[in-house]
């Protein structure tokens, strides 16, 4: 194993020019059926997605804040997913596991930056429903344009500032001869465990980014969604009270499937050692919930409904 001494500006520190994603399965038969399945959801998911953005951007009816962030959440979701999953289906096809250095890299660097982004704008998508229910005159005032351009550019920034962190903490990692990712993406804790050199360090700077941009979101929708169940449940009429929580369903949602799949991934790879299981409770997070999204807000959204209808109707016209 070769030692170069630790400099600011990333580089291959051990000359290693290539890691191997050992995937799902080494079954050769479970290949093809592998290939089509995720060939399926990654279509799915960027479909149902852009279709999302089509719906909100040309309907104006729903240029409004919440569909503002939602519309920005699908970009995020399609950018998660073609962090992964594209690089999967070409080694199945080719028959290839590997991976270059700098593409492992790559894939470290967006795979936070969309993780980290998908979890700030759930957190903006709270505040937003908070406003809207506990301050309902004022909502067109606090939620203006200029506002939420700025919370968008400051999830943005935020998440880059955090694939950054990530990207040169790997970039100074020292592999010896195991190039062996049990995974079916390049992801730091893998490559952590992969590392010759002490880790120690990065292991404690990996949960603390962690808990700086996994936790704070998560409390902000916790705290958010305790004051509108509190707003909600002074309301006397239980027509607006189901208005009201018909409104945050979708949202929920989405939040419970994130960070319920998020936990999945993080229990799976403390609780149990087996490279198979942590693979697929990570596809659960990375893959399934990206592709669910646009539908569980259009199923459950009626705005939603008549604005696919209207853009359905538009483009048959045409």
């Amino acid at each position: 194993c070769f030692r170069c001494p630790i400099v600011m500006e990333p580089q291959n520190l051990t000359g290693v020019s290539e890691f191997f994603l050992m995937g799902l399965s080494d079954d050769p038969g479970l290949q093809p059926l592998l290939f089509g399945l995720f060939l399926s959801m990654y279509l799915v998911t960027v479909l149902g997605n852009l279709l999302l953005i089509l719906a909100v951007s040309s309907d104006p009816h729903l240029h409004t804040p919440m569909y503002f962030f939602l519309s920005n959440l699908s970009l995020a979701d399609i950018g998660f997913s073609t962090t992964t999953i594209p690089k999967m289906l070409v080694n199945i096809q080719t028959h290839s596991k590997s991976i270059t250095y700098d593409g492992c890299l790559a894939q470290v660097s967006f795979f936070f930056l969309f993780g980290c982004l998908d979890s700030l704008l759930l957190a903006v998508m709270a505040y937003d429903r908070f406003v809207a229910i506990c301050h309902p005159l004022h909502y067109p005032v606090i939620m203006n344009p200029c506002l939420c351009g700025v919370l968008v550019l400051v999830s943005f920034f935020s998440s880059l500032l955090d694939s950054q962190i990530h990207f040169l903490m790997v970039s100074q990692l020292t592999f010896c001869t195991n190039v062996e990712i049990h995974h079916f993406f390049c992801d730091a804790p893998q490559l952590l465990h992969l590392a010759c050199s002490d880790t120690s360090i990065n292991t404690i700077l990996l949960y603390f980014m962690g808990a700086i941009f996994g936790s704070i979101p998560l409390l902000g929708i916790l705290c958010s969604y305790t004051r509108i169940v509190s707003s909600i449940l002074r309301v006397p009429s239980t027509g607006r009270k189901y208005k009201a929580f018909s409104t945050c369903g979708s949202h929920l949602s989405v939040v419970c499937l994130f960070y319920g799949t998020g936990l999945g991934v993080y229990l799976s790879s403390t609780i149990s050692h087996s490279p198979t299981k942590t693979s697929v409770a990570s596809v659960m997070y990375a893959v399934v919930a990206p592709m669910l999204n646009p539908f569980i807000y259009s199923l459950r959204n009626r705005d939603i409904k008549k604005a696919l209808q209207r853009l359905l109707n538009r483009t048959a016209l045409s």
